[in-house]
């Protein structure tokens, strides 16, 4: 058996009707850029998050940078974010010439919110979110220091799409919830896509003007702004995949709930949720400290694997200025080389999950 680390064929072969139907309603009608179904998407997108206001955007790490911008965040500013994350969550604060305040991970993949007062300094304007693997954060603690230091909060919901805890939905904790729609997100489009929810109108505003070139009219523009438009096109398709968002989460929960049962191995330590959390598994993501023995059988056994992320973003190359070295942050590189993401998507087959499950609990 071959199987995939990840596959999005079978995600779209099982709505290929409806998404070619709308692929060429869009082509046919001459127009493709913030159009009907932009504003339709950003409509239901909003009412899916629980939010007032959704703004489509070209990609995820635009909707990040622009989510500091408009918050007029800029050098000599501080943002608190978790060190194991993916770098294009740092790249949202760093574009904006702020510092990046990194804190450690806690059981759930998640910032440490008991670990975040003792970084906050007269420099700190913000924290950022990331609700990694699709596991919701644990909001509380990290709510009530905003409040209690008047920081911006941005959550990056780029692997959480439905996602809640406490009943509320990923991205509506803070100011602004960024989203992305790469084609792996649990509502993936058909290339680069983003957004983000706010329920700020005046925020809501900025945003709109800021990825059209900083232009509310045609060729009048306010400010120094980007060309980050979400395109009719995938906006479309986002619209078709929303409206089975209960049973493509249903599908991924359903598979997470199978691994967590039957994987049994002393050597792998299953991912946790939070009590309050619902987790809409956008990777299923496993422990084990002979990860890299662990990943080379289970490709010779045909089982594709992914390590999300092998290089913590304070030790890439990209950050090197920031001066920082191994051992600054031990939990976030104890993950990196431990950590294996094992397949999981819409359309697996049972004897896929029975057969990953099997070689898994083989392993010694």
């Amino acid at each position: 058996m071959n199987i995939l680390a990840n596959r999005m064929d079978r995600g779209f072969f099982k709505y290929q009707k409806e998404f070619e139907q709308k692929a060429l309603d869009v082509l046919r009608s001459g127009w493709y850029v913030l159009g009907e179904e932009v504003a339709a998407f950003e409509k239901e997108f909003a009412e899916y998050t629980g939010s007032k206001y959704c703004v489509g955007l070209a990609s995820g790490l635009d909707a990040l940078w622009i989510a500091f911008r408009v918050l007029g965040i800029s050098k000599g500013d501080e943002v608190i974010v978790q060190g194991n994350t993916y770098i294009a969550s740092v790249m949202g604060i760093t574009i904006n010439g702020a510092t990046p305040v990194f804190v450690e991970p806690d059981e759930y993949f998640s910032i440490d919110a008991d670990k975040i007062e003792e970084k906050i300094t007269s420099k700190t304007k913000a924290i950022l979110v990331v609700h990694l693997y699709g596991i919701p954060t644990p909001m509380d603690k990290i709510t009530a220091l905003c409040k209690k230091y008047d920081l911006k909060l941005v959550e990056d919901c780029a692997q959480s799409h439905g996602a809640t805890y406490n009943g509320k939905m990923t991205g509506t904790f803070g100011d602004i919830g960024c989203f992305s729609f790469y084609p792996s997100k649990n509502l993936g489009a058909f290339g680069d896509a983003g957004a983000v929810v706010v329920n700020d109108k005046g925020l809501a505003d900025s945003f709109r003007m800021f990825r059209n070139y900083g232009s509310e009219k045609r060729y009048y523009n306010k400010v120094v702004g980007a060309n980050s438009r979400l395109d009719e096109l995938q906006a479309g398709l986002l619209r078709v995949r929303l409206k089975y968002m209960k049973d493509i989460t249903a599908e991924k929960i359903a598979i997470a709930e199978k691994y967590n049962n039957e994987l049994k191995n002393d050597m792998i330590i299953l991912p946790k949720v939070p009590d309050k959390g619902t987790c809409v598994w956008h990777q299923y993501v496993i422990k084990c400290e002979e990860r890299n023995r662990l990943m080379t059988y289970l490709n010779n056994q045909g089982i594709g694997t992914i390590i999300h992320y092998p290089i913590p973003p304070h030790l890439s190359e990209a950050y090197a200025y920031l001066k920082m070295k191994k051992g600054d942050l031990p939990i976030t590189e104890k993950l990196a080389d431990t950590v294996l993401s094992i397949p999981i998507y819409n359309g697996m087959t049972n004897d896929e999950q029975d057969y990953i499950i099997s070689k898994i609990n083989d392993f010694k």
